[in-house]
């Protein structure tokens, strides 16, 4: 559960890991982008220059000498654009380049980045090399600004994607958490309906109707469990009840051999299983029923007394130790049968599995029921409570008293737990 999270954080974080991914992809996208702008203005702006400076040199009111005069002055003074004499032969068609270099002016000598343009002029018949660099904004400052931009929009992205989470989550998940309420809430046992309605969301209304049909037939099916369990608890009654009063007259009779009197004893140890079990079917049937509604505020030490002294000659015939740490005064609010038959079943399992001079101990304290006894090997927790399990390799019983047990704990939302230590069983009710 606690690594568990909910199901619009999953895309939330799937779309926050993807438009991370995409912005900082941009990133030097954005730089390619704008550097290839710049440059293009860049060059533009060099031509612009060039075209400027060649028409102004060659007008006829400037003379050669003039223009050399000049030159000097005009290429100390604006560096960014040099014109000077060359021959003739060293005339190449015009290029752009970027260059790299320390500044020749300021404290810091920091390295610039410069747009050039390269291009050759003939001014009164004379060949000059003109060459015009720019100032180009440096590298790192673009991807810093770029990268500032990036993050703001980022967090502007997540910040939008968790507002729109969330409003998203309250509207169009409604429904879907008004349908786990209901759910939550229902109770198989307790004879309710369950309408979960429709919704203006096709697939929550699907969903609403698969359910709604899906607890229809499984209310029926219970139904008819427990009617057909009731009945047939109900109906064995009385025939058990003849079969058995037959066998006592048979027994009671003087022309009866010894065999036949062994082989009547045989039949009424199962029969006698068969009316147990037929009874605790019922019994478990009306606690689902929920037909045990009266309660009251009982003595956990008194029931458990009144449960030893029904079992006490079962303890003598074993030669069990009984070792009871009952506190007084421990009471809970439940039905006294079924407070009654917990304790017994337990009590009763507890003195079956016990070997002969083994050991039984009672501790009752703080709300909690403990019985401890003496054991070879522990019993298949998986199996313990069902009904008609085998529980234990060393017994060929099966029966419906920890299934009872279980009903009794879950109809008051106790708790019971088993383990096995130190040669123990050990079963725990928290209450």
């Amino acid at each position: 559960m606690g690594n568990m999270s909910k199901l619009l954080s999953k895309p939330f974080k799937a779309f926050s890991i993807y438009a991370l991914i995409i912005l900082a992809a941009s990133i030097p996208v954005y730089y390619w982008v704008v550097d290839h702008i710049w440059k293009s203005e860049l060059d533009e702006h060099n031509l612009i220059i060039k075209e400027r400076i060649e028409k102004n040199a060659t007008n006829e009111r400037f003379d050669i000498q003039q223009i050399e005069a000049v030159l000097d002055i005009w290429n100390a003074l604006e560096p960014g654009a040099r014109l000077y004499p060359v021959p003739a032969t060293a005339v190449r068609p015009d290029s752009i380049y970027t260059i790299y270099r320390k500044r020749d002016f300021g404290s810091d000598k920091q390295i610039d980045r410069f747009r050039g343009l390269s291009s050759f002029l003939t001014v009164h018949g004379k060949t000059y090399h003109l060459e015009i660099e720019t100032n180009i904004e440096e590298t790192e400052e673009i991807i810093l600004a770029i990268a500032i931009v990036t993050t703001f929009f980022f967090l502007m992205l997540v910040v939008g994607f968790i507002i729109l989470n969330r409003n998203i989550s309250q509207r169009i998940w409604s429904p879907f958490r008004k349908t786990l309420e209901k759910l939550q809430a229902f109770d198989l046992t307790a004879n309710q309906e369950l309408h979960l309605g429709s919704s203006e969301i096709e697939e929550f209304s699907a969903l609403n109707s698969a359910i709604d049909k899906l607890i229809e037939n499984n209310i029926s099916v219970f139904n008819e469990q427990r009617r057909f369990l009731e009945n047939a608890s109900h109906e064995l009654q009385t025939p058990l009840a003849i079969l058995k009063s037959k066998i006592d007259l048979l027994l009671q009779t003087k022309d009866i051999t010894q065999d036949q009197s062994q082989l009547l004893n045989d039949i009424e140890i199962p029969m006698a299983r068969v009316s147990r079990i037929s009874k605790n079917l019922l019994l478990l049937a009306k606690i689902e029923n929920k037909q045990f509604q009266d309660t009251t505020q009982i003595s956990i030490a008194d029931i458990v007394n009144e449960s030893l002294d029904l079992l006490i000659e079962y303890l003598e015939d074993k030669k069990l130790i009984l070792t009871e740490n009952i506190t007084p005064g421990v009471k809970v609010s439940a039905n006294k049968f079924l407070l009654e038959t917990l304790i017994n079943n337990l009590l009763i399992n507890a003195i079956r599995h016990t070997p002969a001079n083994g050991q039984i101990t009672i501790n009752l304290f703080n709300n909690s029921l403990e019985i401890k006894n003496t054991g070879t090997a522990p019993l298949d927790a998986e199996k313990l409570f069902k009904r008609f399990a085998i529980s234990s390799k060393d017994s060929i019983n099966s029966g419906l008293g920890l299934a009872i047990v279980k009903e009794i704990t879950l109809r008051y939302q106790w708790k019971i737990i088993y383990s096995f230590k130190d040669e123990m069983h050990r079963f725990s009710v928290e209450f």
